[in-house]
């Protein structure tokens, strides 16, 4: 029943958008009661989440080319694909709305997200590609910020070349320095 209510929740919100996503034309579409939904996930915005969350991690391994700016710059130019698909911006505004009647889902949901993309951050530190003191959290939150940014705020295109353009622009303030000795 799991696998069937995500693919249903993916396909509705597909076709009809974020407004359109309800428990009950999610329910239909998997064939499911709506109860049985509800029961599972509580709330529309859980079981949507859920159900993008699964999809993006899915769609956006974490690579590993032995190669920090080519691990950053293929992960972050499939999120700025992914950002500009439906699904994409759904889950980006899911992800940082904030509902008061709901318990806050927001913060673990960006500590696990940021973590995948550390990851890559963190081998480059490990290879040397990066200065020891690199903040890996930072230097994703500062890639991901700016497509963010596009998807939500300002509407310009998000692509791969954009999303290159970030990457460089970050690893350039992380690249290692050279000591200035006596």
């Amino acid at each position: 029943m799991r696998s069937a209510v995500l693919a249903a929740t993916v396909d509705v919100l597909t076709e009809h958008g974020l407004g359109g996503t309800t428990v009950g034309a999610v329910a239909r579409a998997a064939g499911v009661h709506e109860t049985s939904v509800y029961r599972r996930w509580g709330t529309r915005e859980n079981l949507i989440l859920e159900a993008l969350t699964e999809q993006l991690d899915a769609a956006l391994p974490v690579p590993d080319t032995g190669h920090v700016h080519d691990d950053l710059t293929a992960y972050f130019g499939t999120l700025a694909r992914l950002l500009a698909t439906a699904q994409g911006e759904a889950l980006l505004r899911l992800s940082v709305e904030r509902d008061d009647s709901l318990p806050d889902r927001r913060l673990p949901y960006w500590t696990e997200r940021l973590e995948r993309g550390a990851v890559m951050v963190r081998r480059g530190v490990e290879r040397g590609e990066l200065a020891p003191d690199t903040d890996p959290g930072l230097v994703i939150e500062a890639i991901s910020g700016a497509l963010f940014t596009r998807a939500l705020i300002s509407g310009a295109p998000l692509d791969e070349d954009f999303a290159a353009r970030l990457v460089a622009l970050a690893l350039t303030g992380a690249l290692p320095r050279a000591s200035t000795g006596p």
